[in-house]
């Protein structure tokens, strides 16, 4: 899960799809049908060169959001960093290939199946004879068991976050010769291939304080094309260096420093040459785009080539003049994150207790507009996302929105009515009422920072009601749809605090109608949203949801909360009624997914035990399909039953999918192999910088 801009975002998606792949690609049956996978939207921008036109030796300076607090990625704290540094030193027997999908990894494996499913699905391992540790020791069955122990959740001395599949397992046992590792489930398991990836050494493994505090800030035995050299706190940064006993084909680069820079100074350090690779927001990605000369669109990428969008050269400012000079050198790689935002809401009480306002909710959007409103600036493919469960290109992925239908006002409303909220009714605040009261229970529980009245560091008081922007305190009713917005900011001659837009969107005029009530309460739902600078992004769509909202009578409130506080006192903790917030894609949605979706149950002290369903929404069948998908060997019919599952998922809508998330990377124009990877698993022997006679391989333009 996560949000744009906000630190938790790699914490929670590492505890969530720890060492995710992709689901094994098989043909549907049915041939003459097209696969509705279909492609990814946007493939990867990495500038691809062959490793002859790498030269040898370097150092790739390469920003991160933090130093891990943890290298051991089966722990709760660990980070998108300590995933990152697992790919680039450790054995995984799955990676993802460019489309999503998962693919045998030949550095270490030689074969993987199943080789039996009576009476029990046994799977047989043939491990590359040259994968070795780097303390000389082969990669065996040793290590498979250790791990498997460790996982299993039988120990309660080992703090893992995760025990997804391993628990299913029985036994792994030494196959015929060392080079075999035969792992018998108890249980059928379908996502097998999600095992095992990463693989720690049973250094790490073998007892509960080497796995809980032996490989958190040292990694000594590692297998990868790199190692860890120094993790440097202090510094904020982590070397990794070439591993020497690494069999595959040579690391490329000397060494790789990972440097923790926050995001909005990463266009000064890349100015200031301090940086070479560095992910980047869209305001950034704009100013660096102008110093890169155009590239030619090769024909087989399927980046749209549509530049981002910025200024006229012709008619560059001063600054813009001096953004060329600066970023001379570098140029923006731009994909699809393996990711997607949604739209939750708390099913757990208030009116989305009823699934007919979730569903008028639904009807009452237009997730084309809001992908448009995001991506299409950018020059990425701007459609919606149609799945909770997979992105376009993986194999489980279906347009399955179907089950909720598109935008429709009239429906939305018949929706409404039908559950018993009407037009009219006490919509207006009573005298000395505060603002924050106005969301309901949930408001009186925020914190201090969010009540009316009370300051917030943005430098208002953090909470408004869209549509009332529209109302100056002078009256002027004439002014309606002329208030324009920017970065964040109201403009308009009197104007309240209301809903922003980019530069030059001019707000609806007539568009809304009456407010709802029921039983003499109004419809107002609490809309929270992270105030950071860097989820501009996230406030710019809840104000269009908020638009789109008002024109079926429903008001929102908008409460911007510290990014500190957002996930961990409202999502978590269910102090909202609408949220955007991400979730990575999963290439294994029947065992990643099932606690995202779950029907939550009462726990033992009378809780609700919701597990990653923050939205409380869920349902029997649900649960049902995840657990048939997950004991499913026939790849087919478990895909089938996955895409059943999203169609349920949907019409209880619960949350709603919108759009993938950018990805946008500031690179140094001679660095190869590196850059936007969208689905793909990066290949860190093959980074490097381009030999100068050579030039890299032309991808899609993101002038």
């Amino acid at each position: 899960m996560s949000h744009d801009g906000v630190g938790t975002r790699s914490v929670m998606r590492s505890a969530a799809f720890l060492g995710a792949g992709a689901l094994a690609v098989s043909v549907l049956t049915g041939c003459s049908d097209p696969d509705p996978a279909g492609k990814p939207l946007a493939g990867q921008d990495i500038a691809p060169a062959a490793r002859a036109e790498i030269a040898d030796g370097g150092t790739l300076r390469w920003a991160v959001d933090a130093v891990p607090e943890t290298l051991n990625t089966f722990q709760s704290d660990a980070d998108a960093t300590t995933t990152r540094i697992a790919q680039a030193t450790l054995p995984s027997m799955f990676r993802l290939d460019a489309n999503g999908r998962s693919e045998r990894n030949p550095n270490y494996l030689e074969s993987a199946k199943i080789v039996e499913t009576e009476p029990k699905q046994v799977v047989l391992y043939k491990l590359n004879q040259q994968a070795v540790w780097s303390d000389g020791r082969e990669i065996g069955a040793a290590d498979f068991s250790a791990q498997w122990r460790a996982l299993s959740g039988k120990d309660s001395a080992y703090w893992t976050a995760r025990n997804a599949g391993y628990d299913r397992i029985e036994k792994i046992e030494r196959g015929d010769n060392d080079l075999e590792v035969r792992v018998t489930f108890g249980r059928p398991y379908a996502d097998w291939r999600s095992l095992f990836s990463p693989l720690y050494p049973k250094e790490v493994m073998g007892t509960p304080d080497s796995f809980n505090d032996g490989a958190r800030g040292k990694l000594k035995v590692s297998a990868g094309p790199f190692t860890v050299k120094k993790i440097d706190r202090k510094g904020d940064q982590i070397r990794l260096i070439r591993n020497p006993r690494w069999w595959g084909e040579p690391a490329k680069l000397n060494e790789i420093l990972l440097r923790a820079v926050p995001r909005d100074e990463r266009a000064a350090e890349l100015a200031a040459g301090e940086l070479d690779l560095a992910e980047v927001d869209p305001t950034a990605a704009k100013r660096i785009a102008l110093a890169a000369p155009p590239r030619p669109a090769s024909p087989s990428a399927s980046v749209s080539s549509t530049p981002l969008m910025g200024p006229d050269r012709r008619t560059l400012t001063p600054k813009q003049k001096r953004d060329r000079v600066r970023f001379r050198g570098f140029e923006v790689r731009k994909s699809l994150e393996p990711s997607y935002t949604q739209l939750a809401l708390n099913g757990g009480d208030g009116p989305f207790a009823d699934e007919r306002v979730r569903r008028a909710v639904a009807r009452a959007l237009d997730r084309e507009e809001l992908a448009k409103l995001v991506l299409s600036p950018l020059g990425l493919p701007a459609e919606p996302v149609g799945s909770h469960l997979a992105l376009a290109g993986q194999a489980a992925y279906a347009d399955s929105s179907g089950a909720i239908g598109g935008q429709d006002r009239k429906e939305a409303q018949a929706l409404l009515a039908d559950a018993g909220w009407v037009p009219g009714g006490p919509v207006e605040k009573k005298k000395g009422e505060k603002g924050e009261k106005a969301a309901g229970a949930k408001g009186e529980k925020a914190e201090k920072g969010e009540k009316s009245g009370k300051k917030s560091e943005s430098g208002d008081d953090g909470t408004y009601i869209v549509g009332e922007d529209n109302k100056g305190e002078d009256g002027d009713e004439g002014r309606k749809g002329e208030h324009l917005a920017q970065d964040g900011k109201q403009y308009g001659k009197g104007g309240v605090p209301g809903a922003y837009a980019p530069q030059g969107t001019a707000a609806p005029a007539g568009a809304a109608v009456r407010p709802l009530a029921k039983d003499g309460k109004p419809l107002t739902l609490r809309f929270v949203v992270p105030a950071g600078e860097g989820s501009q992004t996230l406030r710019t769509v809840a104000d269009r949801i908020g638009i789109m909202l008002e024109r079926v009578g429903i008001r929102t409130v908008i409460s911007k909360v510290s990014d500190e506080s957002y996930f961990k006192d409202h999502i978590a903790s269910g102090q909202y009624d609408l949220a955007l917030y991400s979730w990575p894609a999963s290439a294994y949605p029947a065992t990643d997914a099932r606690p995202i979706y779950a029907k939550p149950v009462p726990a033992a002290d009378g809780s609700l035990n919701v597990e990653q369903n923050y939205t409380r929404v869920g349902t029997d069948q649900v649960d049902q399909l995840f657990d048939e998908a997950i004991a499913t060997l026939d790849e087919s019919e478990s895909r089938a039953l996955i895409r059943k599952a999203d169609s349920r998922i949907w019409a209880a809508a619960g949350s709603l999918p919108l759009f993938q998330r950018p990805q946008l990377v500031a690179v140094r124009a001679s660095v190869g192999n590196a850059g936007a990877f969208g689905f793909g698993t990066p290949v860190y022997e093959d980074m490097g910088f381009l030999k100068k006679a050579q030039k890299p391989a032309a991808t899609a333009s993101t002038d």
